[in-house]
């Protein structure tokens, strides 16, 4: 725990360095794309530490939440497509679970010593036990060959104590999607302000529209929410520094607490869509996806699923996040970053390999994922992405001028802290904790 907290300040706040590294140069090349990055990869099951060559049936098991309703799951399902022709004599056995669930299956499956070849996780505190526990596959033996096409400052939410555990996907980040058609129809523009926010609000409540998608029963989307509206009321430093306990930092204090209260002023008009809390994410996406709903705040990966999802794609358009306190935070402060991640089991019987599928696949899934509008890169852009719809290019864009990347709380938290967070959160919204009430509770948490 100590030595993680060592290395924090390259997990707290990752600025305009990552943005850029991130996105990569947009040189566009041959229609080879990754494929000429991965011919370049020995064949049969050869991998960065060169072990014997091979040509026995091999079966890796990867986890992910990439769900068929999931609008990376595509890009997986070509990225293993492509990792086993590369590797002749290899099967990827894929297996996907929802969000939530995941998060308790991972973890159960570190205590019992039975994670999968390769796996999903989140980079930050999420994984921390995880790797603290040994169960992780250390790759910096594996990095070099790859080290072209993803840097170590786009993996440091994957590094711990210096050694490199994981490869990012991609670099997701919350946005406010909009329906511009609804918008238009009412003369109202996208909101720069947590004012011009609430004036929205009340614009579509006065016309007997709920102007905000959520999820309550999904946690982390009613989370996705809060942490928006943390960050731009207290700021980047102070928000990361408080939830992965700086000593000196509590998180009962009036940038916090405004936060908290923004969240009840916001439920207590109205503005959440009605029963949010029995709505799983898909069915408060759908809402929003079919014009019930006109907001919806959530990752950059909502950009592919409009695309595949709503009826009409183009009445759609995405903004950053409304500024509250603008002597804190910035329209260009974002919560995300590279914390999508692959990791490899340790107890492993093929850890090259599985070294070897960390890296190839997210590559690949970085690369089909943007194609696809479903995520923005953490791996360079070596391709011609001419094609990428609109709001995720637009996206791409903010990430390469975001002044900072905060990791979403319970991501950068450890997970004790993660789960009592959620819990605390949606407390707050069905009204059992005053936010008042929120903020010290958080803080008793955080101080223990």
């Amino acid at each position: 725990m100590n030595s993680f907290r060592k290395v924090t300040a390259l997990l707290l706040l990752v600025t305009l360095s990552l943005g850029l590294a991130a996105c990569g140069s947009k040189t566009a090349t041959d229609e080879a794309g990754t494929q000429k990055a991965a011919d370049t990869k020995t064949e049969d099951a050869q991998t960065a530490s060169d072990p014997e060559e091979t040509t026995e049936e091999v079966t890796l098991t990867l986890w992910s939440i990439a769900t068929e309703s999931d609008a990376f799951h595509p890009a997986y399902v070509k990225a293993i497509e492509e990792f086993e022709a590369n590797h002749p004599g290899v099967t990827i056995n894929f297996e996907t679970f929802e969000n939530e669930s995941y998060k308790t299956k991972i973890k159960s499956a570190v205590a019992a010593n039975e994670l999968p070849d390769v796996f999903f996780t989140w980079g930050g505190g999420f994984s921390q036990s995880f790797v603290e526990s040994g169960k992780v596959l250390p790759l910096d033996d594996y990095y070099p060959e790859y080290e072209d096409g993803i840097t170590k400052t786009v993996l440091a939410n994957a590094t711990y104590d210096g050694v490199i555990y994981g490869s990012a996907i991609c670099t997701p980040v919350s946005c406010l999607f909009y329906n511009k058609a609804m918008f238009d129809e009412k003369g109202l523009k996208a909101p720069e302000t947590y004012e011009d926010f609430v004036n929205v609000c009340q614009a579509f409540i006065d016309d007997g529209i709920t102007p905000i998608g959520i999820s309550v029963k999904d946690t982390w989307v009613l989370a996705m929410t809060h942490d928006a509206l943390t960050l731009k009321s207290a700021g980047p430093e102070k928000t990361a520094a408080a939830i992965t306990r700086t000593e000196g930092i509590s998180y009962n204090d009036p940038d916090f607490l405004e936060s908290a209260k923004k969240v009840k002023e916001l439920a207590d008009m109205g503005a959440f869509i009605e029963g949010a809390t029995g709505l799983s994410n898909d069915e408060a996406c759908q809402l929003f996806y079919n014009g019930t709903v006109p907001m919806y705040i959530t990752g950059s990966w909502m950009a592919g699923s409009i695309q595949t999802d709503a009826e009409n794609p183009a009445d759609f358009d995405v903004a950053p996040i409304p500024v509250i306190n603008k002597d804190n935070a910035a329209i260009t402060d974002f919560m995300g970053g590279a914390s999508d991640t692959l990791m490899a089991s340790a107890s492993s019987e093929h850890p090259d390999l599985a070294a070897a599928a960390v890296f190839e696949l997210t590559r690949a899934i970085s690369h089909y994922s943007y194609l696809d509008g479903a995520g923005i890169p953490a791996w360079t852009v070596d391709y011609d992405a001419g094609e990428v719809n609109d709001m995720t290019q637009k996206i791409a864009d903010y990430t390469t001028s975001a002044t900072s990347f905060t990791l979403w709380f319970d991501t950068l938290m450890t997970s004790e802290d993660a789960g009592e967070y959620l819990a605390l959160l949606q407390q707050l919204y069905i009204g059992d904790l005053t936010p008042e009430g929120f903020v010290e509770a958080m803080a008793a948490q955080l101080e223990n």
